[in-house]
């Protein structure tokens, strides 16, 4: 088993995070430095993370959360009050899938499989995200299809976006990316103002009827889909 992917299933880290622990000189096997990431790790090696053993995880944990405002979707942050682990309560090390920024709330995974979080959050993945967005301003018909077709943000071209019209002043918005703050950008960009982002679905799998705060564990079938299984 390759390294990145040995650590990924340890549950101490993505497969992307991995491959960065791997070439700043984190990793030893057999007490050597390693950062070449095509490494393998055999049955009887010994794999250490700061001088620490990893052993791969037994099993894994998929926990749907409804993330209210004001937690951050970090392990830790030195700078933030209360992160998403918070209201968990676990003995496994979970880390949150993707993003969901301190303002926003509503749907959110938490796992310890390095595997699942790192096909979820690779950029040419096309798993998608519904979210109610509600706005302050008028957005025309125009700027609302700049939106759907794609803007440039940052130098960046975003991906087709789906916007549906739900209320007044309430949008669904149906995303395959993730950017940071994407869907306040975009509206920002076309003079309008988000004042609540409420994530109610990654895929099929739906938020329900899941209290703000509260979570649960997804089923055998949640988690097989989510694999492409």
């Amino acid at each position: 088993m390759r390294i990145n992917k040995y650590l990924a299933k340890s549950g101490i880290c993505s497969r992307r995070k991995a491959e960065e622990l791997v070439l700043s000189g984190n990793i030893k096997i057999n007490d050597k430095v390693i950062n070449d990431l095509s490494t393998i790790v055999n049955e009887k090696d010994i794999v250490k993370y700061n001088d620490k053993i990893v052993l791969l995880e037994e099993s894994f944990e998929y926990i749907l959360l409804n993330k209210p405002v004001g937690y951050v979707s970090t392990v830790s942050d030195p700078y933030a009050d209360k992160t998403v682990l918070a209201l968990i309560n676990t003995s496994n090390r979970l880390f949150p899938v993707g993003r969901l920024d301190k303002d926003s709330r509503g749907l959110i995974i938490l796992t310890n499989d390095g595997d699942l979080t790192y096909k979820l959050t690779h950029p040419s993945g096309t798993t998608k995200k519904t979210y109610l967005v509600k706005i302050i301003g008028n957005p025309k018909e125009k700027d609302l299809n700049s939106l759907r077709k794609g803007i440039v943000l940052e130098g960046y071209r975003l991906k087709p976006t789906e916007i549906t019209k739900k209320s007044k002043d309430t949008y669904e918005i149906i995303i395959s990316e993730g950017r940071n703050r994407q869907i306040r950008k975009m509206f920002e960009h076309i003079g309008c103002k988000v004042i609540d982002l409420y994530r109610v679905k990654i895929g099929n799998i739906n938020i329900g009827n899941l209290k703000e705060g509260k979570y649960r564990n997804l089923s055998s079938k949640e988690v097989s889909y989510l694999k492409g299984k």
